[in-house]
């Protein structure tokens, strides 16, 4: 039993997908992989418009670990590899890396040198290499809802609808990275934060304020002020960065490798505030609203 996607977010409607895969498995007796990618297809194929993505590698194996699949196997997605055909693809992967007996797909499912694959073509291969294809068709959550889906997400946490996020990927939007030296502002104000560098390829929340946990290396999950921006108070025209402020915690955390989750908008946007003491006061709100939302 195998199915093939992007699985960035690894969200619901993903575990669906491997749910109907483990069901299918159960009953014919065999086990069960998922193929995916190194990268996302789309970074080869269209570069200049390839989505910011909710999963570095290590998450979405993390996450498909959770689902109980059997295998995953990662395919280098290079220029080589978007040449292929769609047929080459079948009996490399499907036939020769698993002797597929049934191949569970999503309805919009395309694959091979520009996308020429499909379900049909799918089924027409099985047909003559032994394989059934099951169509899963489109995965909602609710009667009417748009179809669960990564960009549905990204869109989501563009708005800085990190609750809703959440409901659909299964729990709340995580990024990671490492924790790095700032100008070191936020002590002198009373606020202390980890400034954490992100790969590029990472999406972050609209910029704004959030409430959130911090898990340290050793495991350890902290409550945390998040904010996504620019720090237009202090700078103009500067980068949109990810800080986050721990709550009753004070210990160095420069240069660990920092996981932070996004639970609940607490402040939209950013403020260019006129003085220092109005900035300050805003933050001790910030807190105590952070507080409120991680007790619920």
């Amino acid at each position: 039993m195998v199915t093939i996607g992007a699985y960035d977010g690894v969200h619901l409607g993903h575990r669906a997908v491997v749910q109907r895969v483990r069901a299918i498995a159960a009953e014919l007796g065999c086990a069960t992989a998922v193929v995916t990618f190194d990268r996302h297809p789309a970074t080869v194929v269209r570069p200049g418009s390839a989505p910011l993505l909710l999963t570095d590698l290590e998450q979405k194996l993390e996450l498909l670990g959770t689902t109980g699949v059997d295998y995953t196997l990662v395919l280098r997605f290079d220029e080589a590899r978007s040449q292929e055909s769609a047929e080459d693809f079948v009996t490399e992967v499907l036939v020769g890396c698993f002797a597929a007996r049934v191949v569970v797909v999503g309805h919009d499912f395309h694959f091979g040198h520009r996308r020429r694959g499909n379900v049909d073509l799918l089924r027409r291969t099985g047909a003559d290499l032994g394989f059934d294809v099951v169509d899963m068709g489109l995965v909602t959550d609710a009667e009417g809802a748009p179809p669960i889906s990564s960009t549905r997400i990204r869109q989501l946490l563009s708005k800085g609808d990190v609750a809703e996020a959440a409901r659909l990927l299964g729990g709340p939007h995580e990024v990671r990275g490492t924790v790095q030296r700032d100008d070191g502002r936020g002590r002198e104000l009373g606020f202390p934060t980890a400034n954490i560098s992100l790969p590029g390829s990472i999406l972050l929340p609209a910029d704004g304020v959030y409430a959130g946990w911090y898990e340290r290396p050793d495991g350890s999950v902290h409550a945390a002020a998040v904010s996504v921006g620019s720090r237009p108070t202090f700078y103009e025209d500067a980068a949109s960065m990810l800080e986050a402020h721990l709550l009753d915690f004070d210990s160095d955390v420069y240069g660990e490798r920092a996981k932070v989750r996004f639970v609940a908008p607490v402040r939209e946007g950013q403020v260019a505030f006129e003085s220092v003491e109005g900035l300050v006061a805003q933050m001790d709100r910030d807190v105590v609203a952070i507080r409120a939302a991680l007790c619920r």
